[in-house]
């Protein structure tokens, strides 16, 4: 009976961030849209709002569908796809699945929190955040044509470097008891389930019409949790974009040291989708001559946007976990990203 209460308690419990940011980012897209402000900041306000939404929306539906169409498959099955907690091999298998997963940094995020929910080690999770966010096929065509194909493969190596180090990190810490294991974890689930009969089952979901209702409804109400930071990072981005001068950003992005860390402080305040990170890190790497920092605006956006850490907070319960992340990550970008202005 108590846990009932609770349950009840919680559900009708109002939550006030999402409703306020969504309130106010629809307010703000509508206004841009039927050019209620026809000058002045809240028009450049507005505006932000609008372009983020539009960049950030298919990646966010996407994510839903297919955190969804996740919630279907047995927690076992996705165990024993990415291999078992401290296993090399599962942290590879992660950072694959990232790098070749073609979705926003916003919609990854959703899949990152629901595949922890089915059962992936910590240090699986953190190195498919890590390698997915800007590594999407699509986002690489991009930045072949931005950058070139010979820096564009250079930085998705060394992020994939960067993205088994830090998971083989995380789940040192989690082995000796420094950071806490995946609740959720089953250590015997590898070898409970056939994959083979789990993806033919899904796959006979999928032709049913009202199966997609139910997906639908659970993927959005996972993706809640990640959706009320997306809108408070909207909102964030925008005002950053509408006080702060793109002159003003790029004199301070230099190829030198105190370059490399405002490029550091530019990329944790800019909540921007990574469609969006894509064409300033390539101004960076072109007009500001720093390919290091335009690697390293790319990867700051991982390592410590406060939208993952908040994100990662709620997922995994636990805030040590969520500051572990820029702690083991940036070091290494700060010295791949200087040595690599260097070279370059």
């Amino acid at each position: 009976m108590s846990q009932e209460s609770c349950h009840d308690k919680d559900q009708a419990s109002v939550d006030w961030l999402f409703w306020t940011c969504l309130i106010l980012v629809v307010i703000f897209f509508f206004c841009h849209l039927l050019g209620v402000f026809p000058q002045g900041d809240l028009k450049a306000l507005s505006g932000s709002v609008h372009e983020l939404i539009l960049e950030m929306w298919w990646g966010v539906a996407f994510g839903i569908l297919f955190i969804g169409w996740l919630g279907q498959i047995p927690r076992a099955a996705v165990t024993k796809l990415f291999g078992t907690k401290a296993n090399f091999q599962g942290i590879m298998r992660a950072t694959l699945a990232g790098i070749f997963l073609d979705l926003c940094s916003h919609g990854i995020l959703m899949v990152g929190a629901k595949l922890y929910e089915r059962g992936l080690s910590l240090g699986q999770l953190m190195a498919f955040l890590i390698a997915s966010p800007w590594n999407s096929l699509s986002l690489t065509f991009i930045l072949f044509s931005l950058i070139g194909v010979e820096l564009t493969l250079l930085f998705i190596v060394l992020s994939g470097v960067i993205a088994v180090i830090s998971g083989m990190v995380f789940e040192t810490l989690v082995q000796s008891g420094t950071l806490p294991k995946n609740p959720n974890q089953d250590s015997d689930s590898e070898q409970s389930v056939s994959l083979r009969v789990v993806f033919e089952d899904l796959l006979s979901k999928m032709i049913h019409v009202k199966q997609w209702g139910s997906v639908l409804k659970e993927g959005i109400s996972e993706g809640k949790m990640v959706v009320r930071w997306l809108l408070l990072g909207v909102l964030v981005a925008s005002a950053i974009q509408t006080w702060v001068s793109v002159d003003l950003l790029k004199a301070w992005v230099g190829p030198t040291f105190f370059g490399l860390m405002m490029t550091l402080v530019f990329a944790t305040l800019i909540e921007v989708c990574s469609e969006g990170l894509a064409p300033v890190a390539a101004d960076i790497v072109k007009r500001a001559s720093a390919p290091g920092n335009g690697f390293a605006f790319l990867m700051t956006g991982v390592s410590t946007d406060y939208t993952e850490i908040l994100v990662i907070r709620q997922a995994t319960g636990s805030l040590k976990i969520a500051l572990f992340l820029p702690l083991i990550t940036t070091p290494q970008v700060v010295f791949i990203s200087y040595f690599m202005n260097q070279i370059y």
